[in-house]
């Protein structure tokens, strides 16, 4: 005996809200449109700074670039899960500081020689603000607030020069 179900078909609508007025008025017009439609944020402090004539178009660059092998490098970690099905036996590196590609292993060298150049300290306030998007007051901890983005704002246009000039950006 068999028996028959009835299938229903649900339409299911599906258009494209956009932002929320929330994530709009966070963004505090720092979002580009095309055709009228927001087609990308731009509210990292390193965009926020661009917009309003903090840092040249060249050094922003450079220093975007440098986020760019940062996070292929693998330096910025990564988000994983545990795997049930997987041994339990400890392994406390895993292999972790090694690069598991070739592309890897060659933005691990761009981003070395581009710590190198730019000095520690310097490439912790970038790690900060430009890889970590953090607040500009958070790339320092000197002083009040404003002495902290002061001092970030300094650091980051003397990196993004010195990055400029190592990768030929003009």
């Amino acid at each position: 005996m068999s028996v028959r179900r009835r299938t229903r078909t649900i339409t299911v609508e599906s258009r494209d809200m956009g932002p929320t007025p929330e994530r709009l008025r966070m963004a505090a017009g720092h979002f580009k449109r095309e055709g009228g439609a927001i087609v990308a944020f731009q509210d990292s402090p390193l965009d926020r700074m661009l917009s309003r004539g903090a840092i040249d178009p060249a050094p922003y660059r450079a220093l975007m670039k440098f986020k760019h092998h940062w996070y292929h490098a693998g330096v910025g970690g990564s988000l994983s899960s545990v795997d049930a099905n997987r041994i339990f036996a400890r392994d406390a590196t895993n292999f972790s500081h090694m690069a598991k590609t070739e592309r890897q292993a060659d933005h691990r060298q761009q981003y070395r020689r581009a710590v190198q150049k730019i000095g520690l300290l310097a490439s912790h306030v970038v790690e900060r603000v430009v890889c970590h998007e953090m607040p500009l007051a958070a790339g320092v901890q000197v002083g009040n607030a404003p002495q902290a983005r002061s001092e970030a704002t300094m650091a980051l246009k003397i990196a993004g020069d010195l990055l400029a000039g190592l990768w030929g950006i003009t």
